[in-house]
């Protein structure tokens, strides 16, 4: 099944995230999380890309291939709609360095583009290839690294693994966050009480009850201060000081004064921000460019926003005009011309005209 989430002022920006994750909250608070409204569609995965940290290029696109379900199976359809794999697997996941993760039985293993198993199901938990490595489990409480052929290359060690970003992969030893490269030398001791993956060349890091940013070094270059935060995006930063976020730059200076109930992060020049109840967009100097006026949304992509209107989701472009009118149950944003989208049991994809290339199926 897919999981959903959905920044309709509960989440941040499209980091997409399982209840069963290995990754940490995507999202730091001195107090509980923000609600993420997570609905089980069609395929869920115990681990999922690190929080905002990942590729620039989505997954799909990197393969041209999209997760479809059919009577409960998962196989992949092109962007044509023509199915190239076929539905067999319990879950799968999208292709990332031209391998996808899928669960056979109650084993993970891998499978490339024409649907052949390249690395066998084994592992009681799996993760995205990056920098051509995957963090994986055999017994889900230790965690190392295999490559493409699917030796071990990192052995299991670590409490936690993410995904690799910028050379550099997020681990836990204990109860404690640092830094691995591709190696497996720790080269920023776990040291944190939490931590993102690294965006733009810093990191998001917790250190008690505030939230600051480290270079590739270790290095503290903005100090914790934050009641949280979030990753770099854009040049940009979402803060929270006290119950108000804004957006500081890379040297820790405020050039968006904290003044919206939620903020997230810039996606193609825009950022989603929440305004007494409703969502709406800003550009990098803090103007509104698209008035509060959504019950929810999420980032930009590929030009287009899905935006909700009561219960009903839609797309709105960058002037706040519905070109996709609301319809759906719950939508995604757009990735290498496609989004995916449900109607009531059903996920299926469109295009960026809201034609039907993979009607929705369960």
């Amino acid at each position: 099944m897919i999981v959903w989430t959905v920044s309709s002022g509960e989440g941040k920006g499209m980091s997409i995230e399982a209840s069963a994750s290995h990754e940490p909250a995507g999202r730091f608070r001195a107090g509980a999380l923000r609600l993420r409204a997570v609905l089980a569609c069609m395929l869920a995965l115990s681990v999922l890309l690190a929080a905002c940290g990942g590729d620039d290029e989505a997954p799909e696109a990197i393969v041209g291939l999209f997760p479809i379900s059919q009577q409960d199976q998962i196989g992949y359809i092109n962007r044509q709609g023509a199915i190239v794999v076929n539905a067999q697997f319990v879950e799968a996941r999208p292709f990332t360095e031209g391998l996808a993760l899928v669960r056979v039985g109650d084993r993970y293993g891998y499978i490339d583009p024409t649907g052949r198993i390249s690395i066998n199901p084994q592992f009681n938990r799996a993760g995205d290839f990056s920098n051509g490595l995957a963090a994986v489990s055999t017994d889900g409480s230790q965690w190392g690294y295999i490559d493409r052929a699917g030796a071990f290359t990192i052995n299991p060690q670590f409490s936690f693994a993410g995904s690799f970003a910028e050379g550099l992969a997020l681990v836990a030893v204990g109860n404690r966050y640092g830094y691995i490269d591709t190696t497996g030398r720790i080269v920023i001791n776990p040291q944190f009480d939490n931590a993102q993956t690294f965006s733009e060349g810093l990191a998001l890091v917790r250190v008690g009850d505030r939230s600051g940013y480290i270079d590739r070094v270790g290095q503290i270059v903005i100090n914790p201060q934050f009641d949280s935060a979030g990753s770099f995006s854009e040049g940009l930063a979402w803060v929270r000081i006290g119950d108000q976020e804004g957006y500081i730059d890379k040297t820790g200076a405020i050039v968006i004064n904290p003044q919206f109930e939620s903020a997230y992060p810039f996606s193609e020049g825009l950022a989603l921000v929440s305004v007494g109840g409703r969502m709406g967009f800003i550009d990098k100097t803090g103007v509104i460019v698209i008035n509060p006026q959504f019950d929810g949304a999420q980032n930009f992509s590929d030009g287009l926003a899905p935006a909700r209107t009561g219960s009903a989701w839609g797309y709105v472009d960058k002037t706040g005009r519905y070109v996709i009118n609301p319809q759906f149950d719950n939508a995604e944003a757009f990735h290498a011309g496609l989004a995916r989208v449900q109607l009531g049991d059903g996920v299926g994809y469109i295009d960026t005209t809201g034609r039907y290339v993979w009607n929705p199926t369960r």
